[in-house]
């Protein structure tokens, strides 16, 4: 589907096209309509599959400016909430639609100022949860609450937050879940709070056909490493993310490789913002070449030319 077919607003079409978009993903084609329609959504998408964009721009449709606060949206992460939020903003903005992030490890004074005076609220539940407690925000409004990455939501914790801020929300309103699996406990939340949803499924949107996959035997634990700067030194193409089990091993790894001469910089759950953030700005922006990171960094995250990843350690997820 075309994305000049859309039933959505003159603008955003135009925006489409200025960024160079032609054709919708698969989840895009098949969310896009039934959530303008109205419908409760469960989504399921992969990482890369376009599924920002497939309730992004939906959401903007319906969306009143100076209206107050109309639309929240959960994410698991900081990062992911930063990315979402830029979608948002750079879509909304010819449309007059205000976006405010809500995060933790940041001044809460902003947020409070910011929220006031838009119509999305992109947040954490942590953090939006420290508002309400706050009354700092009032969802009393909300018509639209997208869960993004839900099974990562259940993974990390957060399901009792979730279930708590639902609870300030409206009844009546229109609910979107996306996630990668839909596990049982994701189909649990659904049958609980969404009403008659529809439930897409796409099949995986990465082809397995491009991705070369290597196992290496390591029989001694210090040659890990060793091994790790050799495959860094040889594959310079394009960008490298290196995934451990640890916050500590992360690390290590990132100051051993620096102390190797290899360009890399650490990103994990156990930094305050201000570092994350510069970690992935970094990579972005190719002053370092080498993301290494836990698996905060795993799922959602749109990291431009990367060609390699290496599990450093089993992944957990």
């Amino acid at each position: 589907m075309k994305c000049e077919q859309l039933n959505i607003h003159p603008k955003l079409i135009a925006k489409l096209q200025t960024q160079e978009f032609k054709e919708l993903t698969l989840i895009q084609e098949k969310c896009i309509p039934v959530i303008i329609q109205g419908n409760d959504v469960v989504g399921q998408a992969e990482t890369g599959s376009g599924k920002t964009l497939a309730f992004c721009l939906p959401l903007l449709n319906k969306i009143i400016p100076g209206r107050g606060l109309q639309a929240l949206v959960l994410t698991p992460t900081r990062e992911l909430c930063v990315q979402v939020t830029d979608v948002f903003r750079d879509f909304g903005k010819n449309l007059g639609i205000r976006t405010t992030s809500v995060y933790g490890g940041v001044s809460i004074g902003p947020q409070i100022r910011d929220i006031r005076s838009s119509e999305i609220v992109i947040g954490t539940p942590g953090r939006l949860l420290d508002h309400l407690r706050r009354r700092t925000i009032d969802l009393g409004t909300i018509t639209i609450l997208v869960l993004d990455e839900t099974d990562k939501m259940f993974e990390m914790g957060f399901v009792d937050d979730v279930e708590e801020i639902i609870r300030y929300i409206p009844k009546q309103r229109q609910l979107l879940m996306f996630s990668a699996t839909i596990s049982e406990e994701v189909y649990r939340l659904s049958r609980k709070h969404l009403k008659h949803p529809l439930i897409i499924k796409t099949q995986s949107y990465v082809d397995h056909t491009k991705l070369k996959q290597i196992y290496y035997d390591i029989y001694e634990q210090n040659q890990k490493f060793s091994l790790l700067v050799h495959l860094l030194n040889r594959n310079t193409d394009g960008l490298s993310i290196v995934f451990c089990g640890t916050r500590r091993e992360s690390d290590a790894v990132s100051k051993n490789l620096a102390r190797q001469g290899i360009r890399a910089s650490a990103i994990h759950g156990g930094m305050k913002q201000q570092k994350r953030s510069n970690s992935l700005d970094a990579l972005k922006t190719q002053k370092t070449k080498v993301l290494v990171a836990t698996d905060v960094a795993a799922r959602g995250l749109d990291i431009k030319n990367v060609t390699y990843i290496y599990n450093y350690d089993v992944p957990k997820t």
